[in-house]
């Protein structure tokens, strides 16, 4: 756990974080309960899934506009980088394996990408979620980069093995 949480701007970001990691997983965990039922695509908007997305990125965007440019590699690269690009998606293995399995178990899916890729990218968020504890990295462009790239990267891994793991 961070030590420095409850300083400064700490917690601001904590809350940042939080609220990216908690929406993103949020709305994957909704549409899963679509996708995990026959025809259940059809009711599914990506846009929406896809809007904290954007929404980080505009701010960060936004963040780096009024910064210096000596500043952006700080801003963007942080001291955390390679941590949390490896922790997220190691630490997603747990909650991608239980959500795989339940939506198997009492799901039917029928377009099996899509779904893969919503239970990487909850599992993902979930996974973010219990890093922003130890992440010190406070800037939202580094949060849109590696917290939301690493949570994107384990919607494309679910995606590639949806239609391994899921298929009935």
């Amino acid at each position: 756990m961070r030590p420095d949480l409850a300083e400064g701007r700490a917690p601001v970001f904590f809350i940042v974080k939080v609220a990216f990691a908690a929406t993103v997983g949020g709305l994957a965990l909704w549409y899963l309960s679509k996708l995990a039922r026959p025809g259940g695509e059809r009711r599914v908007r990506l846009g929406v899934a896809a809007l904290p997305f954007a929404v980080i990125m505009l701010l960060a965007a936004l963040s780096l506009a009024l910064a210096p440019p000596a500043h952006w590699h700080g801003m963007i690269a942080g001291d955390m980088w390679l941590e949390c690009l490896l922790s997220v998606p190691v630490i997603a293995i747990v909650p991608f394996a239980a959500l795989m399995w339940m939506v198997r178990r009492i799901g039917a899916p029928t377009d099996l990408v899509l779904t893969g890729a919503m239970v990487g990218q909850a599992a993902g968020a979930v996974s973010a979620l219990g890093y922003v504890l130890h992440c010190k990295d406070d800037s939202i462009p580094f949060i849109a980069l590696w917290h939301g790239g690493t949570i994107a990267l384990c919607s494309l891994a679910g995606a590639l093995l949806g239609p391994q793991l899921l298929r009935w």
